[in-house]
């Protein structure tokens, strides 16, 4: 499905750019990307700022109009940071990946177009879209690089991708067995351990123990202890009570 989207870049002047842009496409999955009327393709600084992603380079299409670049797509979807004097629709970069991936699973091609690095798209050329897609960045500041801009809708346009295929965003990682809670009869053993050291150190005293334990409880509770961690915990508890019985054979003193 995700073979069905086109990143098209308008007029971009910087090669570097375009190597950042196939970057971020192949990030996200994205393999078809077409450059119309580069300033300068091919060339070394795209190459360097893919950073592996030459193979995108290597097929993009160069064409010299956006007509041409948008033979045989269904969806437009133009990248637009200003109001326009003609009310068009509008996107946002999460309805805008959802409405990519619903029409590539059908079989349309779709194109996300993204405009200069100086100027944008042109009126004529957002005209050309079905919907002009806005990115909502801080009023303050909000010039986009043209790299990070591809990012932005290649990701959502991922995201989207994923949640049709059923895929979870969030890989499950391999839990180490040591890594794993222990079980309420150990954290049980933990807590008359811990005690029987508190009373040894006269931190606590059973015969006024407030809420000394309840506390430490539910300190303990909340933290999901592991094994690994429960295995430090009892033998700092262990040692603790030796130091407190007098046990820890004397530290000879080193020559001077």
């Amino acid at each position: 499905m995700l073979e069905n989207i086109r990143v098209v870049l308008v007029g971009t002047s910087h090669p570097g750019n375009i190597g950042g842009a196939a970057r971020a496409m192949k990030n996200m999955g994205l393999s078809q990307l077409v450059l119309v009327d580069p300033r300068d393709f091919p060339s070394e600084d795209a190459v360097a700022r893919a950073s592996g992603a030459t193979d995108i380079l290597d097929a993009a299409q160069v064409v010299a109009t956006l007509e041409e670049a948008l033979v045989g797509c269904r969806l437009v979807m133009g990248t637009s940071a200003r109001d326009r004097h003609i009310p068009w629709p509008m996107l946002e970069p999460r309805e805008c990946g959802g409405v990519a991936c619903e029409q590539a699973q059908q079989g349309a091609q779709v194109a996300l177009v993204f405009g200069r690095e100086y100027a944008g798209l042109t009126n004529e050329e957002l005209q050309r879209c079905h919907y002009h897609v806005h990115i909502p960045s801080d009023p303050a500041f909000s010039s986009l690089n043209l790299a990070a801009a591809v990012q932005v809708l290649a990701y959502e346009v991922r995201m989207a991708w994923l949640a049709t295929e059923g895929r979870p965003a969030k890989q499950s990682a391999v839990v180490d067995p040591d890594e794993e809670p222990v079980a309420a009869d150990e954290l049980e053993s933990f807590y008359r351990h811990l005690e029987q050291a508190l009373v040894e150190i006269r931190f606590l005293d059973p015969a006024k123990p407030r809420h000394l334990m309840s506390r430490l409880r539910r300190l303990y509770g909340r933290s999901a202890v592991s094994r690994l961690e429960m295995n430090i915990l009892r033998g700092i508890l262990t040692e603790t009570i030796k130091a407190a019985r007098g046990e820890h054979p004397k530290q000879e003193k080193a020559d001077v």
